[in-house]
């Protein structure tokens, strides 16, 4: 059965920088479209950052310029770089692989 691990998330000072990982088990990772999602307390999951399986990206124009998402096929890991972070990104990180696995998530806190 194939499952999605994520990890790296913490509690990070507003304007720093934190790298989330995805970690997937079983074969065929470098042909689906990857994603990830957030949710914060109170609001709906919403989409932060895509990458297809050629490498093209697609991001959410509140981490537009400041996330950076990609993945390493031979590793079968999905990434998040997130720099000059805010209040507004604190949020349980989720990672998909093409909209129908989800993984169980990873907690990121954005405060001083």
């Amino acid at each position: 059965q194939v499952q999605l691990v994520e990890s790296g998330g913490g509690l990070v000072q507003p304007g720093g920088s934190l790298r989330l990982s995805c970690t997937a088990s079983g074969n065929g990772f470098g042909i689906y479209s990857m994603y990830w999602y957030r949710q914060a307390p109170g609001k709906e999951r919403e989409f932060v950052a895509g990458i297809g399986n050629s490498g093209n990206t697609k991001y959410a124009d509140s981490v537009k310029g400041r996330f950076t998402i990609s993945k390493d096929n031979a590793k079968n890991t999905l990434y998040l770089e997130m720099d000059s972070l805010k209040a507004e990104d604190t949020a349980v990180y989720y990672c998909s692989r093409g909209g129908d696995l989800w993984g169980e998530g990873t907690q990121e806190t954005v405060s001083s």
